[in-house]
């Protein structure tokens, strides 16, 4: 398969067609000065430059016909423009003062536009952002983002939660292809280190027609790190040490680029010790060791852009049994997981006159192996998938804007060890879709249709002397969805978007076929062969209000659901454990967000954000669903500053995270308690004589507040969230 992948890529840079279309251009500020170091980037192409000391800028290996181009730099408005090479020479810029954070281009949706053009309404979240409130993991900083959770098991595994859907209807993307890693199991981790990740995007519902089944509830697109400008070496070392799990996190990396060719390596090991709780003890078996590594290359020309990469995450992760031995060892104890996980990723533009294709393709292997009471593995799986997405652009026109596609999956998974959670099977989908966007002078439409078709096969198992069967199954599910949006302006200054669609999601191998222990969450579970497909229908309602200083928004959603598919429990035990059975129900979940982002004059280095979530789902028969997340109420004053010229990009944030009870639960969940946590964070960028470096520190959970979250899976168990955490940070460039 990679020989396969690398011929791909090497047959694709040797596609017909050097020419080296370049464009350049000025780029001042409103008193007509040269601003330095604006990026300029074509995000279709992966290439970009920055202006020099007189605003000045080169981007070479520019295609024919219509490029997208996006003007970015901190402070000022971002520019985004769809600019024809030969029409617009040279293509100069005046950038106007921006109070609010940077407007970015979107690609987790077909259309590539800004946050404010974009129809649907897609969070967007910089990774450095995130680190800068000192979180152990990538999903930690995600769930601080409204209407996102996560169900966690201390602090190394974390399962995003978006508007109370989780596990399967959740869909994840890392590096342009569809992450697949056994979803099926709350104790499994992403497997993504934060490392080399540049941003993420989330699109909170049905992102069915885009994306295919198990996009039901929404997506998590991570995009990795940009490659460096054109003819410029980056380097770059970082750490961080967390004192609650006496944590270490480093990372370490460089890029160089060509004017066509551009290199990319990324190293990093995280290591963190059983975390603490308030009352000093520490939850055994809950220390946890990463090693991961990315790297990509990427060939352009004014006809083809090809970009490989290769990431290998390997976490050894402890499953704890409670709180018993107290320890400070970094060696994990039985029962633990060591999980490696590889993406191969080949993303492909071709660049025709006024049309082109996007071409990826994507090899994602998924080796878990889980130890009990020895060093062999008591159940290991291996799962192996093959993504393929293929997209026609088609000529503009007028105001339309038009995509075909067809995108698919082949997966196939292997039991090694003696248990077995799921059996041997083979998974393979197909789907076909269309769809447009109209824009008009102050609005826009967007639409349409999509067909899937997903087959399941899996083998026979007996296991225990005959006592555990897995009986084979031979299933196929069809399915259409659609969807439609439209963002106007319903008052002066107010942004409304409202979006309809639906989604689907095949039962997953889990959900179908289990008969046994689950170990990790010490329960009998029994699959049912006679599910069907879960479908569902969602309305989507969004307002904002942007002006110089204020910015408001308010978020409201109704989901209906077909088929709901969940766990419940029989009242019966088998060995030792309770069993529980899968089974349907129609169900619903309604909600939303709302919040504000004030700037005030004349005090430009404040900031005061406050932003409030909440979700009710219930089935048909009125009973509460399960692993609903509580309210929440998260509110943050941060101030911006610069100190002469020894401190730049200086930051202080003061959050205060309110959860609320809940009381709104399933019949085998209890009610949580609200809490409180303060955290603090400060940072910038410090520049001496010899050296420029950021520093940071993050103080989280200040008081050392005693809680346990509503989704946490040691709940059960009365084991608190992880106690008080400080966080520091340091980051040279090399």
């Amino acid at each position: 398969m990679k020989k396969s992948i690398l011929f791909l890529f090497f047959i694709g840079t040797s596609i017909l067609g050097y020419a080296q279309n370049t464009l350049t251009g000025t780029i001042t500020d409103t008193n007509n000065e040269p601003l330095f170091g604006v990026e300029i980037y074509a995000e279709q192409l992966h290439i970009g430059t920055t202006t020099d000391e007189n605003g000045h800028y080169i981007l070479k290996n520019i295609p024919n016909g219509d490029v997208q181009i996006t003007v970015t730099y901190f402070g000022y408005k971002t520019i985004n423009k769809i600019i024809n090479i030969e029409t617009n020479l040279p293509f100069n810029l005046i950038l106007e003062e921006d109070t609010f954070s940077l407007d970015e281009v979107l690609i987790s949706t077909p259309f590539n536009k800004l946050q404010s053009d974009n129809v649907m309404k897609v969070e967007f979240a910089k990774a450095k952002a995130l680190k800068q409130k000192g979180v152990a993991t990538l999903i930690e900083g995600i769930a601080t983002i409204a209407g996102v959770s996560q169900i966690s098991t201390g602090t190394s595994i974390g399962k995003p939660v978006i508007r109370g859907l989780s596990g399967n209807r959740v869909l994840v993307y890392a590096q342009g292809v569809r992450l697949e890693n056994q979803q099926f199991g709350d104790e499994h981790g992403l497997g993504i280190n934060q490392a080399g990740i540049e941003s993420v995007e989330i699109i909170k519902g049905p992102a069915s027609l885009l994306y295919g089944s198990d996009a039901l509830g929404g997506v998590l697109y991570f995009n990795p790190e940009k490659f460096a400008s054109n003819d410029s070496f980056i380097g770059d070392f970082g750490q961080q040490y967390y004192t609650n799990t006496q944590g270490i996190s480093t990372t370490l990396g460089f890029k160089k680029s060509y004017d066509k060719w551009k290199f990319l390596i990324r190293g990093a090991y995280d290591t963190h010790l059983d975390y603490k709780i308030p009352t000093k003890k520490r939850v055994t078996n809950t220390r946890y060791n990463e090693v991961n590594l990315n790297s990509g290359i990427r060939f352009n020309n004014d006809m083809i852009s090809s970009e490989l990469r290769y990431n290998i995450n390997t976490s050894n992760l402890g499953l704890t049994e409670g709180i018993s031995t107290q320890s400070t060892s970094r060696t994990l104890e039985n029962p633990y997981q060591i999980v490696t996980n590889q993406i191969v990723s080949l993303h492909n533009h071709i660049f025709l006159e006024n049309s082109k294709f996007d071409v990826d393709l994507g090899y994602i292997t998924n080796d878990r192996s889980e130890f009990e009471d020895s060093n062999q593995a008591s159940l290991r799986m291996k799962l192996n998938t093959l993504n393929y997405d293929v997209k026609y652009h088609l000529p503009k026109f007028k105001k339309i804007e038009l995509i075909v596609g067809a995108q698919g999956m082949h997966q196939t998974n292997k039991n090694i060890a003696e248990e077995l959670l799921i059996p041997d099977a083979t998974i393979d989908d197909f789907g076909l879709f269309s769809t447009a966007v109209l824009d008009f002078k102050n609005s826009s439409l967007q639409g349409g249709i999509r067909f899937d078709s997903r087959s399941i096969v899996t083998s026979k198992h007996i296991l225990d002397e005959g006592t555990r069967i897995f009986n084979p199954i031979d299933k196929n599910y069809n399915n259409f969805t659609t969807s439609l949006g439209y963002k106007f302006s319903l008052f002066e200054d107010i942004t409304t978007r409202i979006n309809l669609a639906t989604g689907y999601r095949a039962p997953n191998l889990a959900e179908l076929t289990s008969n046994g222990v689950h170990e990790g969450i010490n329960r009998f579970e029994i699959g049912n062969a006679n599910l069907k497909s879960e479908q569902n229908f969602q309305v989507d309602v969004s307002l904002e209000h942007k002006n110089e200083h204020l910015e408001l928004f308010i978020n409201g959603f109704y989901n209906k659901l077909n088929d709901y598919i969940f766990l419940s429990p029989t009242g019966n035990t088998q060995n030792g454990n309770p069993v529980f059975n899968y089974s349907q129900d129609n169900a619903k979940l309604y909600g939303g967000e709302i919040g504000f982002h004030l700037h005030p004059h004349p005090l430009d280095w404040l900031h005061l954000e406050s932003t409030f979530e909440t979700v009710i789902g219930k089935q048909q028969n009125g009973k509460f669903l399960p692993l609903i997340p509580a309210n929440k109420l998260n509110s943050t004053i941060k101030t911006e500053f610069n100190i002469n010229k020894w401190l730049t990009e200086g930051f202080t944030a003061l959050t205060i995270l309110n959860t609320f009870k809940q009381i709104n639960v399933s019949d085998f969940e209890t009610f949580s308690d609200g809490y409180t946590l303060i955290n603090f964070g400060a940072g910038g960028q410090i520049h001496t004589k010899n050296m420029n470096f950021e520093v940071t520190i993050n103080a989280n959970n200040i008081f050392n507040t005693s809680y346990i979250s509503h989704l946490s899976r040691l709940k059960n168990d009365g084991i608190y969230a992880i106690g008080r955490n400080i966080v520091f940070g340091l980051n040279f460039k090399l």
